[in-house]
């Protein structure tokens, strides 16, 4: 998923009998697994949750077009260019659907930027990593639209109605983007020794962060428990980490790649691989803002919104124009 370290504001899970009356209803409604819609009750702590999972997941999407966006017009191909161009479109499209899910809890999406470009909202970490080479779009690809696909498949069964469905489209739409990722890799990997070289280079550099895009392991993950509870999430950080692993290690063994942990191995007994730890001192070093591409990243988007002023100024005014010219149609009718 693109959204990591969520808070929940919930200190521990209560038990049913702990909670007031219409909190048990809820409760007993989401663990019946029924689909709770913007109008209805809901505890203010999970629509605070959900208001910060979606909205970081929206800014995600967006910020996650900057990586890719300035090899568009360096694609090696035409083909490749319309492809990769339709892929961040598909992106624009994704942030699009999430920041309406976001604002059925009632927060605007000019809070949401507000909170995006001060700092005090998230993103994923995987987006302040640099794409060095041709290599980096098909490692974004295969690695870190793979690792999305095996985060949000699950969230199509969120208990968040307007969130659940959005994922179903933006679910098709990544597998066709991990696909892209991979295909770009398959060529590369059956061409010259240097295009092969640099295919391991990119996932030597891709592997470990794309890793850390579930969030930190279980014991350090103080609030999955109550998203889990509340159905926001279904699965544990860990058992994420594990399900990518253990599908992605075969197909880098079908490119001919080596994986770039000297721990991965495959255990028998539990029918999947250990693997090594990432790195989580980066891991939160790049959260707290601090990685390759952090101030880079969050100046372009500063930038974008500053630039669109003028045309976001020009609706303001046309549709007020328009109301008035409504509202005096109506008088002279009368």
């Amino acid at each position: 998923m693109y959204a990591q370290m969520v808070k929940t504001d919930g200190t521990r899970i209560r038990s049913l009998d702990e909670m007031e009356p219409e909190e048990r209803a809820f409760q007993e409604r989401v663990d019946a697994g029924q689909k709770i819609e913007p109008k209805e009750w809901m505890p203010e702590g999970y629509r605070k949750t959900l208001i910060r999972q979606i909205s970081q997941h929206a800014h995600s999407e967006i910020v996650g077009q900057l990586p890719e966006g300035n090899w568009i017009t360096r694609a090696p191909t035409l083909e490749r260019k319309a492809i990769l161009l339709a892929k961040v479109q598909d992106e624009a499209g994704h942030g699009l659907y999430l920041y309406c899910a976001a604002e059925t809890l009632g927060i605007s999406r000019d809070e949401m930027y507000e909170q995006l470009h001060s700092g005090k909202a998230k993103y994923s970490s995987i987006f302040n990593y640099p794409t060095l080479t041709w290599a980096d779009i098909g490692a974004i690809g295969w690695l870190v639209d793979g690792a999305a696909i095996m985060n949000q498949v699950p969230l199509q069964r969120c208990s968040y109605g307007p969130y659940s469905r959005a994922m179903i489209r933006i679910c098709k739409e990544e597998s066709f983007h991990q696909r892209q990722g991979f295909d770009i890799l398959m060529k590369m990997v059956k061409g010259t020794p240097a295009q092969k070289a640099m295919v391991q280079d990119a996932l030597n550099r891709w592997w470990w962060p794309s890793l850390m895009m579930f969030g930190p392991s279980d014991d350090a993950s103080v609030h999955s428990a109550q998203s889990m509870a509340w159905k926001i999430k279904q699965n544990s950080n860990d058992e994420l980490r594990q399900k990518f692993v253990d599908q992605t290690v075969p197909q880098a063994e079908y490119l001919g790649l080596t994986v770039p942990d000297p721990m991965l191995k495959w255990n028998e007994e539990k029918g999947g691989y250990d693997f090594g730890e990432p790195d989580w001192e980066e891991f939160f070093n790049v959260i707290a803002g601090n990685g390759p591409c952090n101030a880079e990243r969050l100046n372009a988007r500063k930038q974008a919104w500053d630039d669109g002023a003028w045309f976001r100024d020009g609706l303001t005014a046309h549709a007020e124009k328009a109301a008035e010219h409504r509202a005096a149609a109506r008088i002279a009718a009368e």
